[in-house]
């Protein structure tokens, strides 16, 4: 199942799920049973928002041993947890705005995970059953300012510098999802959830044993050597399937 969050042609945001090229309108919000709300929309008539409205986003780095390779760095015992402010998020087809204040800025092409159910303390054996589904996320990063300045809330906190969508994908396998990256229609880079070290499960439950993780509320995962560095004028998209193409300008 396929949920995207929408704005109707009547101006209103709305959830719906995605059947082919048209979309069925829900009733409220998709974390708990689904009710249709009789509307049908094509899809082609609406613009498809970031799929939800979360209270945090939260980031998993240092996740896959072939990218820590390349930068020199250790292996984790446990995941290494960042944040990015929801006032960075954008949607599919939106803009990322290049600072001025940064002279590399790398697009992250990622696996996000959705959070269904308040998790507290959740068991890793338990901890899907507390995932609604999975996206495709552009961890966008200002690198300068990771590793020169050593300032990663800076670097990933910008204005549209988390770009998710198109859909919130319920059915999927997030420790064997194929990611590929294209920049201005090549493939720039690919990889595979299966490389990283700690699960979708792991992640789950070490967070929510330190955060209670809400309704709504984002992780992403890392990335499997999907990364590298973009410029004013390009066009970044990330795809995942079964959940489709994230695509963003870079302005």
């Amino acid at each position: 199942m396929k949920i995207v969050r929408f704005i109707s042609p009547e101006k209103k945001i709305e959830y719906g799920v995605q059947e082919g090229n048209l979309v069925r309108g829900i009733r409220g919000l998709p974390y708990n049973q689904l009710k249709y709300s009789g509307s049908s929309y094509k899809l082609s008539n609406l613009k498809l928002l970031a799929p939800c409205a979360p209270s945090k986003i939260v980031g998993v780095m240092a996740n896959c041993r072939k990218v820590l390779e390349k930068y020199n760095l250790p292996v984790p015992t446990e995941p290494v947890v960042f944040f990015k402010p929801i006032s960075s998020i954008v949607g599919p087809e939106d803009n990322i705005i290049y600072p001025d204040s940064s002279d590399k800025v790398n697009y992250e092409g990622e696996l996000g995970v959705i959070i269904k159910y308040k998790a507290h303390r959740v068991s890793k054996e338990d901890a899907l059953k507390y995932v609604l589904g999975y996206t495709c996320f552009n961890d966008v990063g200002a690198m300068d300012w990771i590793f020169d300045k050593n300032q990663r809330a800076v670097g990933k906190g910008y204005d549209t510098f988390s770009p998710f969508g198109p859909c919130i994908e319920t059915e999927l396998d997030p420790m064997n999802a194929e990611t590929k990256c294209y920049v201005n229609g090549e493939l720039a880079t690919e990889g595979n959830t299966n490389e990283l070290i700690f699960s979708v499960a792991d992640q789950v439950s070490f967070l929510s044993h330190i955060m209670t993780l809400l309704p709504g509320d984002i992780i992403t995962i890392g990335n499997s050597g999907c990364e590298g560095t973009v410029k004013r004028g390009d066009t970044v998209e990330i795809k995942i399937e079964p959940i489709g193409m994230l695509r963003n300008y870079v302005v």
